[in-house]
């Protein structure tokens, strides 16, 4: 497995750490597959009961890498499955499911949120089972800043979080917020000034609760909530694909990069 996400299991708690503290844990093209491998790793892991994400640093994750950004804007598509291209048979692509592996593992999956969180890594955090978030996490539903589309779970995780019109409003605006208000909207399960030691602790005690009765509990509730997320995902990678360098998105990739007012074209 890659150094880029290390995981470690003890006492039944699976520890999965995004491991690239130097660019704030973003995501390029082999920070993807190491974090879907190290899901994908857990689910036949023996005497996992629950597991734990939590980023190197300063950061849980601060989106797409920049370079994937500069890419867009000369005219490259992003490689295979790093937010657009082929399911290979899942429901999702690999920028999807980096998200959605966490809730395809059995047991429950709790996010440790500290720094950022922003775009990819905003919609990492959304595909754990609860939120532990520091106060003064930074969030956002980036992907417009950047003349793009949410495309990794993210309007349909959201969606089922917050209110409709609250996740509209985070996702048309792509404005950044702290944890107090993550909170306050109910993106953010608890509050806490140490939330990886919190979500931890959350961790211990669900491990020492019969496996098969929580694992029994997270099934139920992902038979609900899993209705329609085929369809919302193949509608995130058509619409993301239509986006992907078209003037409009390239003009906003230039625009933040030189610091200026994007001029777009209707």
């Amino acid at each position: 497995m890659s150094d880029r996400v290390i995981v470690s299991i003890s006492d039944g708690v699976a520890e999965v750490r995004f491991n690239r503290p130097e660019k704030r844990n973003a995501l390029d093209s082999e920070q993807f597959a190491a974090i879907a491998e190290a899901g994908e790793s857990l689910k036949s892991a023996e005497g996992v009961r629950a597991v734990v994400l939590v980023g190197e640093g300063e950061s849980f994750c601060a989106g797409l890498d920049f370079s994937m950004f500069a890419g867009m804007a000369g005219g490259e598509r992003p490689p295979r499955d790093a937010g657009i291209g082929s399911t290979d048979g899942r429901i999702t692509h690999l920028g999807q499911q980096v998200c959605w592996v966490w809730q395809e593992l059995p047991m429950p999956v709790i996010a440790a949120v500290h720094g950022h969180a922003l775009g990819g890594g905003f919609q990492i955090a959304l595909g754990a089972d609860i939120r532990i978030g520091h106060p003064d996490t930074q969030w956002s539903v980036r992907e417009v800043h950047w003349g793009l589309v949410p495309d990794m779970t993210g309007t349909f995780m959201l969606n089922r979080l917050v209110r409709n019109d609250i996740a509209r409003e985070l996702t048309y605006t792509a404005r950044v917020f702290d944890g107090r208000e993550a909170h306050a909207i109910g993106l953010v399960t608890r509050s806490s000034d140490t939330p990886h030691d919190d979500a931890m602790a959350l961790a211990r005690e669900i491990a020492g609760r019969s496996p098969g009765a929580v694992r029994g509990a997270k099934a139920l509730f992902n038979s609900m909530f899993a209705e329609g997320a085929a369809d919302q995902f193949a509608l995130e990678r058509r619409l993301i694909g239509e986006q992907i360098g078209t003037p409009n998105q390239v003009e906003a990739i230039m625009a933040n990069m030189e610091k200026r007012t994007p001029n777009f074209t209707d």
